[in-house]
């Protein structure tokens, strides 16, 4: 079975985005995530700025290529403590909703934020509130990718909101849409405490939301210090095996897109995800 493997264009440190897909394309890859204010550096992509014109002319570069822009990357903090921060995020994301069609995609992405301005670890992100606080801009997001027809991906963090399988499914309860769909990255979801059991972790996103998994992130991680620590793909423990054997059944041809991952471990990583993937 074919596997789409593909990476995060921002993850291709190269100022041209035509220089980037040329990478991309000559590496193998199938397809990218798009964050346009990190890989258009040159080009303005501030609230306000898009157009169909603009998302077409994008387009354009990855289809020449035969690369898939499989989701739109506008990560921000969806509960900022700002009202104004977070006003300006949640319009920022609605317009690349409006426009995620005319780039060829149909999701657009993000995390669940941080009680802080600063994305830094707090255990108050655990608490009630803040989740609740998530799924108010959650749910107002979906209602306008529901008017588009497409698609929000929420991914999970253990140090976000959501941050657990579990919370991860109460999120998909309490907004009963299917424009709202789970962007996983298994290595999120581990934390200290419950590394020795991942494959239990791996098992439980699956059980609860894998039927509405349309995206999947690969990274790896270590132990340092007494904390998880990311590392690019085939350098630490995560399961590949569990995570694959689980994919090739109930996610045939899911796109699996690197992070963490850049130049000098990329290729190396291709081949750690194709023989991981080929043996499963």
């Amino acid at each position: 079975m074919t596997v789409n493997i593909g990476i995060r264009a921002h993850d291709i440190e190269d100022p041209s985005i035509e220089n980037v897909v040329n990478i991309v394309a000559n590496k193998g890859f199938s397809a990218v995530q798009l964050a346009l204010n990190k890989s258009l550096k040159d080009i303005n992509s501030e609230l306000g700025s898009l157009s169909p014109g603009f998302a077409q002319c994008i387009r354009r570069i990855f289809d020449k290529k035969d690369i898939q822009i499989a989701v739109i990357g506008c990560y921000f903090n969806i509960i900022h403590p700002d009202h104004k921060e977070r006003r300006k995020g949640m319009d920022r994301f609605k317009e690349h909703l409006r426009f995620a069609r005319d780039f060829g995609c149909s999701i657009v992405a993000t995390e669940t934020g941080n009680v802080q301005a600063e994305i830094v670890y707090t255990e108050k992100n655990f608490t009630e509130q803040p989740f609740l606080e998530a799924v108010k801009s959650v749910k107002e997001l979906v209602e306008e990718a529901e008017k588009f027809g497409v698609i929000v991906g929420i991914e999970g963090g253990i140090s976000h909101p959501i941050h657990t399988p579990g919370r991860m499914k109460r999120l998909l309860d309490l907004i009963p849409s299917n424009n709202l769909q789970v962007v996983y990255d298994p290595a999120n979801f581990i934390s200290i405490d419950n590394y020795h059991n991942q494959e239990a972790v791996i098992q439980e996103a699956f059980d609860l939301f894998g039927d509405r998994m349309v995206i999947v992130h690969a990274k790896d991680f270590i132990i340092e210090d007494e904390q998880i620590k990311m590392v690019p793909v085939g350098q630490g423990l995560l399961n590949y095996d569990t995570l694959f054997n689980l994919l090739k059944k109930k996610k045939p041809y899911i796109n699996i897109l690197m992070e963490s991952t850049q130049e000098p471990y990329i290729d190396g990583s291709i081949a750690y995800l194709l023989n991981k993937y080929a043996s499963a």
